[in-house]
């Protein structure tokens, strides 16, 4: 039986906790470990409306863009929460991006 979408977002929602402080995922990367390689989408969707203490700021594209940035309070507020945690952004790109990145596939296995 499939999980409802409320369902699958609250899955999201638990991974996106897990990424540790300083470090960033994808969206694709978030799905490919709840078993749905192709729903990038649907965890964007999801982290368009995370709930309070889920970090939101940590789940990038795949190019390590902030794509969802205009879905924080201000335009600047997910950069400032990168930083904030010693993530280097320059125009909207995180900045080694390669070596922060965190593969829940890999790590939570």
């Amino acid at each position: 039986m499939a999980k409802d979408q409320s369902g699958f977002f609250n899955d999201i929602y638990e991974v996106a906790k897990l990424i540790p402080r300083g470090r960033v995922t994808s969206y694709g990367a978030i799905g490919e470990y709840l078993g749905l390689k192709s729903s990038a989408r649907m965890v964007g969707w999801a982290m368009n409306g995370a709930p309070e203490g889920v970090p939101a700021h940590r789940v990038l594209n795949r190019k390590g863009l902030l794509t969802g940035k205009h879905h924080f309070a201000t335009p600047t507020r997910m950069q400032e929460l990168l930083e904030a945690e010693g993530i280097n952004v320059i125009d909207d790109q995180v900045v080694g991006f390669e070596k922060l990145y965190w593969e829940p596939i890999k790590e939570l296995l």
